[in-house]
C-alpha cells in the first residue's frame, strides 16, 4: 500500500521506519554489514553490549523492512549470513553519519551534559 509520506503525521508509517533506522543497534550493525556480510555471531561479537536477544530482533526488524538479507547455507553446522540489500545500502551514507557525528562530538555533548546537570543542582 502506497503513501504520501509525512513523518510528521501520527498516522505515517515512516515513523515506523524512523524508530527503526535511528536506533543504535541498527546503526551499528548497518555500519559492520557495509563492510560485507558477516554471520550472526560475527555480529555479536563486533558490538559489545548487544545482547543476543536484541540482535536477534533488530536483525528480523532490518529482514522485514528489506535493508538485510539472510542467507542459510546447509553446512554442519548450519551457517547463517547477513547482507545488505540494494535498499540497505542506500542508507549506509546518512547512518555512518551519525555515527561520526556521535564519535567527532561525544566530548562536547558530555560537556554540555555536565554543565546542565551542574546548573540543575545549584
Amino acid at each position: 500500500m502506497l503513501c504520501t509520506p509525512n513523518a510528521y503525521a501520527s498516522d505515517c508509517p515512516t515513523r515506523v521506519v524512523l524508530d527503526r533506522v535511528a536506533d543504535k543497534w541498527t546503526v551499528l550493525i548497518l555500519g559492520l554489514l557495509s563492510r560485507g556480510p558477516l554471520r550472526f555471531n560475527q555480529l555479536r561479537r563486533a558490538i559489545e553490549g548487544l545482547s543476543q536477544k536484541m540482535l536477534s530482533q533488530t536483525l528480523k526488524g532490518l529482514q522485514r523492512d528489506g535493508l538485510v538479507a539472510r542467507r542459510i547455507e546447509a553446512t554442519v553446522p548450519v551457517t547463517v549470513e547477513y547482507r545488505l540489500t540494494p535498499l540497505g545500502r542506500t542508507l549506509i551514507d546518512p547512518v555512518d553519519a551519525l555515527r561520526i557525528w556521535a564519535e567527532t562530538h561525544i566530548n562536547a555533548v558530555r560537556a554540555a551534559q555536565a554543565a546542565y546537570d551542574e546548573a540543575e543542582t545549584a
